[in-house]
Formats: structure tokens, sequence, C-alpha cells
């Protein structure tokens, strides 16, 4: 039996990812995870993490987060791949990097060795970035002032959104960026037309 296909959907909150991703693990009979939190043990260090009533510094936030995706990596997507089971994440290690490093400050060259330690060989066959500009997400979302990322300011979103766009151009052969502001539908062929060219082992 083959490794399975890894796929993973990033973008900024309100960008459409999450559905476009539990959308393609469906049709494709791919198993949905998602980051932080898709763990008994990931659910407690999400609630941790959201919860904007609790002080904490920008590593340790990264921390908290590398270690929901070291487990996350070992319990759930490592075994499905090795089983032949392809996995569409909703978010991986690229947030980290968007929301902590660009977003937070906290050195890349530190996230991105904690990150290689945190996943191991376990790296996205492809990520497809879904971009929105600030003011679309700001239309699609009501702002939940109890959660950590949601309510922080303006400038923070645009930092995170400017950092997957870097993240991106630096490694065209693994990242697809797809234009997220048209309607759902129009996304989703968009989507569905760089999928046809992928090796899927469970079609």
């Amino acid at each position: 039996m083959g490794r399975g296909l890894f796929l993973v959907f990033e973008g900024i909150d309100a960008s459409g990812k999450s559905t476009q991703a539990r959308r393609v693990a469906r049709d494709r009979d791919a198993l949905f995870t998602f980051e932080p939190g898709d763990t008994p043990l990931g659910g407690d260090l999400r609630r941790w993490l959201l919860d904007a009533a609790t002080p904490m510094r920008p590593a340790t936030e990264a921390l908290l987060m590398l270690a929901d995706r070291s487990h996350h990596v070992f319990s759930v997507i490592e075994p499905a791949l090795k089983n032949g089971r392809s996995v569409v994440s909703d978010r991986y290690y690229a947030s980290t990097l968007a929301y902590q490093g660009f977003g937070r400050g906290v050195d890349l060259g530190d996230l991105r060795a904690a990150t290689e330690m945190a996943i191991g060989s376990c790296h996205p066959d492809l990520t497809i970035l879904i971009d929105i500009p600030l003011d679309v997400a700001n239309e699609r979302r009501v702002r939940d002032h109890e959660d950590r990322f949601e309510s922080a300011d303006l400038a923070f979103h645009e930092r995170v959104r400017e950092g997957y766009l870097d993240l991106a151009s630096s490694a065209t052969d693994r990242w697809i960026v797809v234009d997220g502001s048209p309607p759902e539908v129009a996304v989703a062929a968009a989507i569905d037309q760089i999928l046809s060219t992928l090796p899927w082992p469970d079609a």
C-alpha cells in the first residue's frame, strides 16, 4: 500500500480555507483534520491558546502550537499517511510561521528549527493558500474579542497575510495561491482544477 497524499489549506481567518478543506476531504475520501486541537490533548492546548484572557508571551504561544502539532503529527497524520489514507489539514506549520513569526515577531529561524523537531519528515505534498484582502475578511467575520487571534489588531492580521504570501512566493513548487474573494463555488472550481493534477492514491 502506497503512502497517502498530504494536502494543507492555509489562510487568514475568514478566508474560506476550512470550508474548502472539509469539502476536498469529503470528495476525495481523505481524512480531514485541523490545528490546533484535533486530539484530546490538542483540545486542552487549543483552549489555552485561544483564551485572550490568559496573558501569554509570543514564544509561549508558539511552543504550545508546536506541542499540539507534534502530538497531532505522530498520533493522527503520520499513521493515516502510512496506511495509505490521504490527509487534508486545515492549517499546519505555515500557520505558526505566519502567526507567531510574521505576526508576533518570534524569530523565524528559531521557529523553523523547532518545527522540524516537532514534525520530523512529515511535510505536506502541497499547501494551498486561500488569500483574501483584509477588508474582505473583515466583512465576512464577526470578531470574537475572547479569542486571542481574532481580537488582535488589524496590523497583526496584515502581517500574517503578508507572511503567508512571503512563504508561498519562496516555495512555489510546494505552494499554490488561490484568490478567495470570488463566490465559494468559483473558489472550489479553481481548487479542483489544481487537485486534478495530483496523484491521489485514494481516487
